[in-house]
């Protein structure tokens, strides 16, 4: 058994002394591997030892090492290396270290190249042995965790990379699941930031066409022409220094599925091309009066009202009507504040993942003042905000001396605040307030009652006075 497997909270920082890991000693001479072995095991690690590579090639085949510490000269001079071979086919993730004999510097670069973790002279001295092998263990603990922690918070928050469980983004998850098996062109709609992009990334992959190919295109700030030869693409000859055939988006996206963000951006006049298209599967090249068959699943995408802009005259309302065949609306992070706690662990997940460091903790304080910003970047924001605050922490707890100043206090919070209260009556406010916390902390009532200020029965009488549950 791993190290990772008798972790009791994935989210903890775990002392060495508790690590019991599982190590393997390859070597001939069996008082040193004994003398060894004693070492480890006053420590709590579970050692085996075996002589010589045969013998330890069946362990590392059938068994399942953190750490795996090997002789380098045996009965073959080459015995350890080859030990480090097998070890780095067989024992995934698992770190191993090599001892030399004094002055074989060049026998243990030649480890190192190989892919050993460190490498250690004889005689031992056993406090730096242990040493080196507690520092092993805790490295292969750490990549441990960080692949666990992106499996957890896959398996518990996301659906196809989607973070959140309010009612809001569960709204949204259930229209992707009606209209992914489908070809009913999809419009999806909210403000920057808010996910769009993996909102149409999901309905592919929830396709029947999820095999073939997903192409993503912007529309943004694309001249007409420019824009005519990505969308089409054009034949030799067709312009000064069109040298080649080139296929368009349309049909390199052919049996897949395209997806066009920031359609509200499409020069009127290209709206007209682009709507034929969708209307009879053609495509005509620049250049060329031929036209070529297509087959796409249409998604596309804008943070703007595609219908006051239809009234104003600036977007096709055919166009509107034939890519809205089911409309997906991703809300801002201000009205799904419930989910911020879930994307501040996810973006804390994603920072110790890639930095290769345990997860930094976060205090309550902290997640509050999160939670009770207003996000005008959405989902983009609050990640970026979040990794940044886990850099300051250098580590450590993450504290509301962290949050960046625009997060902290905002002239539109204040105002924000007291406007939503005017009027509102003191029992409904109370309510509201025990409902939001219990949704931040996922149900946890003494968390809640801590958050509130409140003992645990004064909190367990409000929510049966209130029917909450």
């Amino acid at each position: 058994m791993k190290v990772s497997h008798l972790l009791t909270g994935l989210y903890n920082t775990q002392n060495m002394s508790e690590i019991h890991a599982q190590i393997l000693i390859v070597d001939d001479e069996p008082d040193h591997a004994e003398v060894m072995a004693e070492s480890l095991s006053r420590l709590g690690h579970v050692c085996t030892v075996v002589e010589g590579f045969e013998k330890a090639k069946d362990e590392l085949l059938m068994g399942s090492f953190d750490v795996i510490v090997t002789d380098m000269v045996m009965e073959e001079e080459q015995s350890g290396l080859e030990v480090l071979k097998l070890a780095n086919e067989h024992q995934d993730g698992a770190a191993t270290i090599v001892v030399t004999a004094h002055g074989d510097i060049p026998t243990a670069k030649a480890a190192l190249q190989g892919g050993a973790y460190d490498f250690i002279e004889k005689p031992l001295d056993l406090d730096v042995f242990r040493n080196l092998v507690n520092r092993a263990a805790e490295s292969v603990l750490l990549k441990q965790q960080n692949e666990a922690l992106k499996g957890q918070v896959d398996a518990a928050y996301g659906f196809e990379g989607i973070i959140g469980d309010s009612p809001a983004i569960r709204k949204v998850i259930e229209m992707i699941r009606r209209v992914a098996p489908s070809n009913l062109p999809v419009l999806i709609t909210g403000d920057s930031g808010t996910g769009k992009e993996l909102v149409a990334q999901a309905i592919h992959n929830q396709s029947k066409r999820v095999d073939k190919k997903y192409v993503a295109f912007n529309c943004a700030g694309q001249s007409e022409s420019l824009l005519e030869d990505q969308l089409f693409g054009h034949v030799r000859g067709a312009f000064t220094g069109a040298d080649r055939d080139r296929e368009g988006v349309f049909e390199f996206a052919n049996s897949g599925t395209l997806f066009l963000d920031e359609i509200g951006d499409m020069p009127i006049a290209m709206q007209a091309k682009l709507l034929r298209v969708l209307e009879t599967g053609d495509v005509v090249r620049l250049g060329q009066n031929s036209d070529r068959k297509v087959d796409v699943r249409f998604v596309s995408a804008t943070n703007q009202n595609l219908q006051e802009r239809c009234e104003s005259g600036d977007f096709r309302e055919d166009l509107y009507f034939r890519i809205k065949g089911a409309e997906i609306y991703v809300p801002p992070l201000r009205e799904r504040r419930e989910d911020i706690p879930m994307l501040i662990q996810f973006a804390l997940g994603k920072y110790a993942a890639d930095m290769d460091c345990p997860r930094p903790p976060i205090t309550d304080p902290a997640v509050m003042r999160l939670v009770s910003y207003d996000w005008p970047g959405n989902v983009r924001e609050l990640l970026n905000v979040v990794q940044r605050m886990a850099v300051m922490a250098e580590n450590n707890t993450i504290d509301i001396t962290h949050v960046p100043d625009e997060v902290k206090a905002t002239e539109s919070e204040e105002t924000h605040e007291v406007g939503s209260l005017a009027g509102i009556g003191l029992d409904r406010l109370e309510k509201e307030a025990i409902r939001q916390t219990l949704a931040l902390t996922g149900g946890n009532r003494e968390q809640t009652a801590k958050m509130l200020g409140i003992g645990e029965r004064t909190l367990y009488r409000k929510l049966k006075e209130y029917g909450i549950k």
